[in-house]
């Protein structure tokens, strides 16, 4: 997400104006645990609702934290094309049988600062377990993994720790697990714990 309001367009700016304003008046307390940290995947959940996104993006604005996001490329159509760029975003093809893992992979290889978000449900509903293309890319990019932080009961958003994924995926997801125990999503509900197999 580019932080400087001079070099976005003004529908970009107009967006990151109104979720910042509405995000202020909600009362949160950013987070972040990671200052100078500007190459990880960071995990975004339980994701149980779209507020997750405005008051994320709420968070990184005021943090000035650069965050990116993959989207479905219909969101990057005009006349909103542009500024979801701008925001972060990155236009990925889920009609197809793209390599998206190695896509990321070589984002982190060609930029100095990429602090890619994913949503390992890949769904705001409930989902029976992760898909773990996250961990596949932090492993190949070798970066670290960063706890999302968005707990609606504290109305605390932002990153926590960094975990340096090993290899072993269950082993490094017990961590995570522990992590995300202490937090209430929107819809606690629809929150998934069930990692799977790497």
């Amino acid at each position: 997400m580019n932080t400087e309001n001079t070099k976005l367009s003004w529908l970009a700016r107009a967006i990151r104006w109104v979720v910042l304003w509405y995000y202020r008046r909600q009362g949160w307390t950013e987070v972040n645990a990671n200052p100078d940290l500007r190459k990880c995947v960071i995990i975004a959940a339980p994701h149980t609702s779209n507020w997750d996104f405005v008051y994320f993006l709420g968070a990184a604005t005021t943090l000035n934290v650069p965050l990116s996001f993959m989207g479905k490329k219909q969101l990057f159509r005009w006349p909103i094309g542009r500024a979801m760029r701008e925001l972060g975003g990155i236009p990925v093809d889920r009609s197809a049988s793209h390599n998206y893992v190695q896509m990321m992979v070589d984002e982190f290889a060609q930029r100095d600062a990429f602090m890619l978000t994913i949503a390992p449900e890949g769904t705001r509903s409930a989902v029976a377990r992760w898909k773990t293309g996250f961990y596949h890319i932090a492993m190949q990019a070798k970066v670290p993994l960063v706890l999302g932080l968005m707990d609606y009961q504290k109305k605390q958003v932002g990153l926590a720790g960094a975990i340096w994924p090993t290899g072993d995926y269950l082993k490094d997801m017990e961590k995570v697990l522990e992590f995300y125990k202490a937090t209430t999503p929107l819809h606690p509900r629809k929150g998934s714990v069930d990692f799977g197999e790497a």
